[in-house]
């Protein structure tokens, strides 16, 4: 358990640090948008491209602080919707799921 909280800490580090990145984009920390038209329309597109990348990475943050938080309740690899346990295999390839399988197909 302990292994996989450190895990999802580093992955949750990485996301936010990920986030800070998308956010300067977004705010044109780099700068304005280019004057030539075909730049504009080039550097638009990319930012439809991130604000789907900042809602994915958001959604993933989520799932790790709900993941992070039932390991500190000591239910972190119990399914939260049968209550069995989830199989360590399943963990270790979806740190932050709280589902076993069976759960998840349903």
């Amino acid at each position: 358990m302990t292994n996989r909280k450190s895990e999802l800490e580093t992955l949750r580090a990485d996301l936010t640090a990920r986030l800070s990145r998308y956010e300067a984009h977004q705010h044109r920390e780099g700068g304005a948008l280019d004057k030539d038209f075909e730049e504009q329309a080039t550097q638009t597109q990319n930012d439809e491209v991130v604000d789907s990348l900042e809602t994915e990475t958001r959604s993933e943050l989520a799932q790790i602080e709900h993941a992070l938080a039932r390991i500190d309740n000591g239910v972190g690899d119990e399914c939260e919707s049968c209550g069995e346990v989830i199989d360590p295999r399943r963990l270790q390839v979806l740190p932050y799921t709280t589902v076993c399988v069976d759960c998840a197909e349903d």
